[in-house]
């Protein structure tokens, strides 16, 4: 008989961070890529705001591999179908120690940033630990679908829903199905941002968003 069993042990994880975050510093941003990043290559979406006001933090996705088959570029993701659960709470263990280390707490102007894959797991993250930022964008992604109003009551940020028109995975029936249960988990505050483009993050509506 095949049997699964588990074993908990302790590993360590890097993340990646911009500029310095100082009295100078008006916003500070927790920004969470997609598939097939890795978090440092992810800063280059966010290099053009001003850097003594804004200090932006990326976590890493644990689960590394080689992209396209050439053992040369390496991805990452935040979890799989495969234990799915698991990853999950793996990953905001990992994300707890990031906030703790730092300081995010006290942070006055607190952004998270989500990006295709990358809103599931801050939505999440949110959900679970009712973590509250100043501003929730939620870029490209969608939503788990376990997640429900009463898990967001505690929020009152804040929320930009942010897409491409030719992003082939937010199309009219994507729009249709969500526009209204983004709505409900998301009653106050509540904005969508589409921009002329794709599944990308679009470096202009950062700036907007950013007020710069």
């Amino acid at each position: 008989m095949m049997n699964e069993k588990q074993v908990s042990y302790q590993t360590v994880n890097t993340y990646s961070t911009l500029n310095e975050q100082t009295k100078k510093t008006e916003n500070v941003w927790m920004v969470f890529h997609g598939i097939g990043y890795l978090s440092k290559y992810f800063l280059k979406y966010f290099r053009h705001l001003n850097q003594e006001k804004n200090y932006i933090i990326a976590p890493q996705a644990p689960s590394k591999y080689y992209l396209n088959g050439k053992y040369e570029h390496v991805g990452t993701s935040w979890a799989t179908r495969e234990n799915t659960q698991q990853e999950i709470q793996n990953a905001l263990a990992y994300l707890d120690e990031v906030y703790e280390n730092e300081g995010l707490k006290n942070a006055k102007n607190l952004v998270f940033f989500g990006y295709s894959q990358g809103v599931s797991i801050v939505t999440r993250w949110m959900a679970q630990r009712q973590i509250k930022p100043s501003m929730l964008i939620l870029n490209s992604g969608r939503i788990p679908s376990e997640l429900k109003p009463s898990d967001f009551a505690f929020f009152e940020g804040q929320v930009k829903f942010v897409y491409g028109t030719e992003d082939p995975f937010i199309d009219k029936d994507f729009l249709a199905s969500e526009e209204m249960r983004i709505k409900e988990l998301f009653p106050k505050n509540l904005k969508f941002v589409p921009f002329n483009g794709g599944h990308e993050v679009n470096q202009q509506v950062i700036i907007k968003l950013a007020g710069e």
